[in-house]
């Protein structure tokens, strides 16, 4: 009879370890260090989330995770019911199908900076009608009428606080209710207790307090000129880094290889995602480079200057490297693909950009 295996002898099999992946958030409302930690705390409490890194600058938040154990939907959810609205950022082939209903980063970084700009319009004139009012004080002539009343500048204040400020105070307040003071925290508090002593002091003169309605309006308004001026960057950044995406071609033109020497193949297009590595592809005048290749057949002019800068085009002849993303611009060619989707030169640069962007 078979000996039956003692309990002891028996081996433990181990689960081969989930695939690791990553994906790419848009975060929008952090606004200091204090929020990139707290998006990053956030994140990394997730069970399967392995390593999430925050950048500040452009809003961006890069998350490894397990296969299979996190919703990418699920962690911008999260990050929205704490304030800081985000959403998955889509896959190259699915932004064609999916652009309509959403914004590039590029359009929301122009929409926000447009948004600061009213605000600070609205707090530049506010600022404006608090310095007349104090012109009399510094240069010791006659004093304005209304101007330099203190029911005058509590007007300015209130104003402040409920225009261009709203929105400060409202992030500020959110914050700190989810246990995550940030820098709008600050600036609320600052702005709101200089308001609150201020409007106690108008109300009870007799407690010969100082009225300091001058303080929420000079903050809020330099405050908004710093934001207008880190938004803009922030938009051209973005916009920048989506003009060197748009240099990667959609489509390429599939030819066979017995017959492409004779370059009367008209070819059939198909998305740049589905070359493989050995397929011939025609490139006529005026197209570019899809994939990384070498030259089979044809001569022509290669304008290269997106990758070295060059403006004087390359002549290119059976046997050289052409890179994707460059562009064709007097012969047709036939070129052997050699480099493919994640491994070509460009694909290889935007990489690189999007690493050093979220560091």
């Amino acid at each position: 009879m078979p000996k039956s295996i003692p309990t002891s002898a028996k081996t433990t099999l181990t689960q081969p370890a989930l695939p690791v992946e990553t994906i790419t958030l848009d975060v929008t409302g952090m606004k200091c260090a204090g929020c990139v930690g707290v998006v990053e705390r956030q994140l990394s409490s997730n069970p399967g989330v392995s390593k999430a890194c925050v950048n500040l600058v452009t809003g961006v938040a890069v998350v490894e995770y397990q296969a299979g154990e996190v919703e990418p939907t699920v962690l911008a959810e999260l990050l929205t019911s704490k304030g800081f609205p985000s959403q998955p950022r889509l896959p190259e082939t699915e932004k064609g199908t999916k652009s309509q209903d959403r914004l590039t980063p590029a359009q929301r970084h122009e929409q926000e900076a447009r948004a600061y700009r009213q605000q600070l319009a609205i707090a530049a004139v506010l600022i404006v009608f608090s310095t007349l009012g104090h012109i009399g004080h510094w240069f010791h002539g006659p004093m304005l009428p209304v101007l330099s009343t203190l029911w005058f500048h509590w007007a300015l204040a209130t104003l402040a606080l409920l225009l261009p400020g709203r929105s400060i105070i409202v992030e500020g307040g959110r914050g700190l209710w989810h246990g995550a003071p940030n820098m709008n925290t600050l600036i609320g508090l600052g702005a709101v207790t200089a308001y609150t002593t201020s409007c106690v002091a108008l109300l009870f003169p007799n407690l010969g307090w100082e009225c300091f309605f001058d303080e929420p309006v000079m903050l809020l308004g330099f405050i908004l000129l710093g934001r207008t001026l880190e938004q803009g960057a922030r938009y051209q950044a973005t916009a920048d880094f989506e003009s060197l995406l748009s240099l990667q071609p959609q489509v390429a033109r599939l030819i066979g290889t017995l017959d492409s020497k004779e370059g009367d193949q008209a070819g059939i297009e198909i998305p740049v995602e589905q070359v493989r590595v050995g397929e011939w592809l025609r490139i006529l005048p005026g197209e570019k480079v899809p994939v990384d290749g070498e030259v089979i057949t044809g001569l022509s002019s290669i304008d290269e200057s997106m990758l070295t800068g060059e403006s004087l085009p390359v002549l290119k002849q059976p046997g050289d490297m052409v890179t994707g993303g460059t562009l064709n611009q007097s012969g047709v060619l036939v070129v052997k693909a050699t480099r493919t989707g994640k491994e070509t030169t460009l694909a290889q640069i935007v990489a690189l950009v999007e690493e050093a962007q979220t560091r």
